[in-house]
């Protein structure tokens, strides 16, 4: 069996699936490592992996963006990124599109200098590492190591031909469909990155491996021989012709996801008193943020609902939204989501790839208030799915979250237990599988 390092940013939503699969890795007797930051060792406690220390990137997320320390020029990003979200889809993207441009290869000599001396050291077969970091790839690229790609979010966030853009979405949610100026800015500027970005990788390669191949395309660059995706293989994706093999995981929940503590036991079944149906509400690691949008679903929830009782993820904003929490409501920092999701039956989230997947997975129907990043892509796919409805979360109201919350019954939670039983037959135990034959395979051909 191969000696698999996997490589992950410093990012919650990141390092847990990442940490999953390396766990299905190992079980099916593969020698692996998980190399991260020291906030994530206890990923690799007890389950047969190694851990590494190792940063990648200079911003991190622990759990709660808000909470996390973070140095002063990535804590003003944060701050300016929470606030555009308020002007809707398209500034916001642009937003993004900027920072990409300070933060996306924050020191790559460094990154490349830490990789190679854990390559002398420990003689991987192979590396898995998160598609979004961007570095990490350009120095495998230049290292010449074998390796395999994991893309957490929407599977376009790897362009599938020329006409495609990292940061466009590839369709929009009817709710927030931009008129053609602003769609026109928007691929202008991820254009420009596209092109901007492209050029980096290039000259960083001639520098450092003048020999390799250089990067066609940046945000493009991946494994050529596999791609792991935490996501379901949905008929209407763009499909890339040739290339990598690509596996769809359809989800990345832990095969045996620990069952709720008794405290979160407790807190379910005293709401079940009160409450024949229960909405979880979670905006994320980052979007917990926008106390504004999380009290307006809440309020929609305790006001036209009477039958129906929340329980919500403020992250750093839960004491703002303290005065809410009562016998129909629970308000914490965080919650365990893939373990409340087998005992809630509706949830709203904001479009990210696991609260998406995780919501499929476990058959329960969703609102869908998308904010940034692939969350448009995956509220359209939700939509085209028909296992939830999607809203714009700066302009949605009480009355709206009342109304959806009442569709989702119904054909739409037909629907999301569909999806699920399709789902529960791949995740990362299947995607531990595939990668292996893949290694296996390309292993014999070398």
């Amino acid at each position: 069996m191969p000696r698999i390092v996997v490589v992950s940013p410093p990012f919650a939503s990141h390092a847990v699936p990442l940490a999953t699969l390396a766990e299905s890795l190992c079980a099916r007797g593969a020698d692996v490592f998980f190399a991260c930051t020291e906030e994530f060792a206890h990923l690799a406690q007890g389950d047969g992996v190694g851990f590494i220390p190792l940063t990648v990137t200079r911003n991190a997320n622990t759990g709660v963006a808000e909470a996390t320390r973070q140095p002063l020029d990535e804590a003003a990003r944060l701050a300016e990124f929470l606030e555009v979200t308020r002007a809707g889809a398209v500034p916001t993207l642009l937003t993004q599109a900027r920072h990409r441009r300070a933060d996306m290869l924050a020191d790559p000599e460094e990154v490349l200098r830490k990789l190679r001396a854990l390559d002398k050291r420990l003689r991987p077969d192979w590396y898995v590492t998160d598609q979004l970091s961007f570095a990490v790839t350009l120095a495998l690229h230049c290292m010449g190591a074998t390796y395999a790609t994991f893309c957490p979010g929407h599977p376009t966030y790897l362009p599938a031909s020329p006409e495609a853009y990292f940061g466009v979405p590839y369709d929009w949610p009817r709710a927030l469909r931009p008129d053609t100026a602003k769609a026109d800015l928007l691929l202008a500027a991820a254009r420009e990155n596209d092109l901007a970005f492209t050029g980096m990788f290039r000259s960083f390669a001639r520098r450092h491996a003048p020999t390799a191949p250089l990067p066609s395309r940046a945000f493009a660059l991946a494994s050529p021989h596999a791609v792991v995706h935490g996501y379901p293989d949905l008929p209407w994706l763009p499909r890339a012709t040739g290339g990598p093999a690509r596996l769809l995981a359809g989800h990345m929940v832990p095969p045996h996801a620990p069952p709720l503590d008794a405290d979160w036991s407790l807190r379910v079944e005293r709401l079940r008193r009160r409450a024949d149906r229960i909405v979880l509400v979670a905006f994320g690691t980052f979007l917990s943020a926008r106390d504004d949008v999380l009290r307006t679903v809440i309020e929609g929830v305790l006001e036209g609902l009477p039958g129906t009782g929340v329980i919500a993820a403020a992250g750093h904003r839960s004491h703002a939204l303290g005065d809410l929490a009562g016998d129909r409501a629970v308000v914490a920092p965080t919650v365990p989501q893939q373990s409340l999701l087998n005992h809630v039956d509706a949830m709203v989230h904001h479009g990210g790839g696991n609260s998406f997947t995780e919501c499929l997975r476990a058959g329960v129907p969703a609102l869908v208030l998308p904010f940034s990043s692939d969350q448009f892509a995956v509220a359209r796919d939700v939509e085209r799915l028909g296992a939830g409805i999607v809203a714009d979360p700066n302009a949605v109201q009480r009355a709206q979250v009342r109304a959806a919350l009442d569709d989702l019954r119904g054909p739409v939670s037909d629907r999301a237990l569909s999806a699920s039983s399709q789902l529960r037959s791949r995740g990362p135990r299947w995607a531990a599988a595939q990668l292996l034959s893949v290694m296996a395979e390309r292993s014999s051909v070398r």
